[in-house]
């Protein structure tokens, strides 16, 4: 699942850049009068801070970026792509680098870029002329290596995009956020609380340069959010009234059009609602092209909902008589959670999973505070305790999150995981302070409140997961093998094994290779240890048995 949602991603963002849109988009340009376009002029104190004016990029010592930006549109713009320069063009590098391993034939790249020129042509005007506006200034500092693809404020538009077209081209289940909320009786001081994991992943270096953002716009409310060069869309962030949002997807149908990111749907929420009924009022204006969870919480309500999104409608889910929300990956709401696909995840995928774990940590633990929602983020283990192995999609703690979050909307808290994956300390930041008291002449330092800070995850002293860490280059091993139809080296399978028993994926993908080589009965006895561990879908489960009985068929 992991390399299926990387391959969404990627996929999706490639053959979205390639296509460009129709001639008419082509020559679009945001307008762009009345702003400030003054050329930022930055600088560079190290290379890990740079500043323009009250302006700044810093790395802390828990090598999370911190970004402050304020301005309007363009100037913030400008001011992104300019602090951030060397890591957009990383990032540019980093998505542009798989075009020729997921899309190497020229021709099909020909007609790709065909189908999309239709597909995108209206991406641009389901974009608000404010954030083209950002994402043309900081396009002005990206590579023109990539020109022949699309102009730099194109490629920057489209990338917006990219989790949306993946998901709706490659119609996945993708692989699962998680997030919760409580308050009143269910929080340790009564006051709302939220946490979630964002499993997105699109390779290491992507996931070395998580960035957190604060931006104090011209308009609307100053918010924080975590993304990374170039992204202006909003996955996980809080604004300066106590409002959050964080999004995990659901099942979606392939639409006939691109229509609003969801990225950028939720951005605008971010800076512009103060409330749910006005984040529902937001959410209500824009039309999607993808199935969505949205999780606003929210201070002024003291509680969280769920949005729900999709291209044929919108659905609330609110829980009055409870002090607890959770979310996976299938909807909830009256109006979209009896819709057949909705219901085909719940059967198909890990969501359903992921949710009974939650609810079991929830009854396990009376009183949420920040420690045990990082606790239940970092839960590796399935129902009942039960050892899933490292990397289960089924787990809540995948290891291999871009990012977790905990936020405290009342208090304008809020903690940011570090590497790796979610496990490293979370870092605290104070909203109050960042926004309500900065002043331009401030001394830059790092923003966080480390007297807040809850430590990183005894797990990385362990054995385990330095194991686990070699499992993750012997699984890429395999997979080469498996793909070039090689025979496994002696002794690989039982150090593969080894290094992550309890996980189903290790015999697996062994069972393949003796299968491949016509090696029934051994294939057979590696199915069979499979089928002993959790497997994480049920297409999967039915796949390997359909394999068994192919082997008996042959053995006979």
């Amino acid at each position: 699942m992991k390399r299926q949602f990387q391959f969404a991603i990627l996929f999706g963002f490639i053959l979205t850049i390639i296509s460009c849109g129709t001639s008419k988009s082509m020559r679009h340009q945001p307008q762009l009068a009345g702003y400030n376009n003054a050329v930022p002029i930055v600088k560079k104190h190290s290379s890990t801070f740079f500043s323009s004016g009250s302006n700044y990029l810093l790395k802390n010592k828990q090598n999370l970026w911190e970004l402050y930006v304020e301005g309007d549109p363009l100037e913030r713009g400008l001011i992104m792509g300019s602090l951030t320069d060397s890591l957009l063009k990383k990032q540019d590098r980093v998505f542009f680098s798989k075009i020729n391993d997921l899309v190497p034939s020229k021709f099909r790249q020909r007609v790709l870029r065909n189908f999309l020129k239709w597909y995108n042509r209206k991406v641009y005007l389901n974009v608000p002329n404010e954030y083209q506006a950002e994402i043309y200034g900081i396009s002005r500092y990206s590579s023109h290596e990539f020109d022949y693809l699309a102009s730099p404020f194109l490629r920057s538009l489209y990338l917006h995009a990219a989790h949306d077209i993946g998901h709706a081209v490659q119609d996945l289940a993708l692989v699962g956020c998680s997030s919760f909320a409580a308050w009143g009786e269910k929080s340790k001081d009564g006051s709302l609380i939220i946490g979630r994991n964002l499993d997105f992943y699109a390779g290491d270096e992507f996931a070395k340069d998580k960035m957190v953002a604060f931006i104090n716009p011209k308009e609307g409310y100053p918010f924080m959010m975590v993304t990374w060069a170039g992204m202006i869309g909003a996955i996980s962030g809080m604004n300066s009234e106590g409002l959050t949002v964080t999004i995990n997807s659901g099942k979606s149908k392939i639409p006939l059009i691109a229509k609003t990111p969801v990225s950028i749907l939720t951005r605008e929420i971010l800076q512009y609602a103060a409330t749910i009924d006005e984040a529902i009022a937001i959410a209500k204006s824009r039309k999607v092209f993808v199935s969505e969870s949205i999780m606003i919480g929210s201070a002024r309500d003291k509680k969280a909902v769920l949005i729900e999104v999709s291209p044929n409608g919108l659905g609330v889910y609110d829980v009055p008589n409870n002090n607890q929300l959770l979310c996976s990956n299938h909807f909830q709401s009256a109006a979209l959670k009896n819709n057949n696909r909705n219901q085909k995840q719940i059967k198909n995928s890990h969501s359903k999973y992921r949710f009974e774990r939650m609810v079991e940590l929830f009854d396990e633990n009376k009183k949420i505070n920040p420690e045990k929602a990082v606790e239940i983020l970092r839960n590796k283990d399935g129902l009942n305790n039960l050892a899933l192995g490292y990397g289960n999609e089924k787990a809540l703690n995948q290891l291999l999150a871009h990012h977790g979050i905990v936020f405290k909307p009342e208090q304008r808290l809020v903690w940011v995981s570090s590497n790796p994956y979610q496990m490293g300390e979370f870092v605290c930041y104070d909203l109050n302070k960042i926004f309500k008291n900065r002043h331009s002449k401030d001394f830059i330092v790092s923003l966080e409140q480390e007297n807040l800070n809850i430590p990183k995850d005894p797990f990385l002293e362990t054995k385990e997961y330095k194991n686990y860490e070699l499992y993750r280059i012997e699984d890429r091993k395999i997979d080469s093998f498996l793909k070039k139809k090689q025979d496994l080296p002696t002794n690989f399978a039982e150090n593969y094994q080894s290094l992550n028993p309890d996980y189903w994926v290790v015999y697996y993908k062994v069972g393949l290779s003796f299968y491949q080589k016509k090696e029934y009965k051994l294939a057979q006895e590696q199915f069979e240890k499979a089928l002993t561990k959790e497997i994480t879908t049920l297409p999967k489960k039915e796949e390997i048995e359909k394999y068994l009985k192919k082997i008996k068929r042959k053995l006979q």
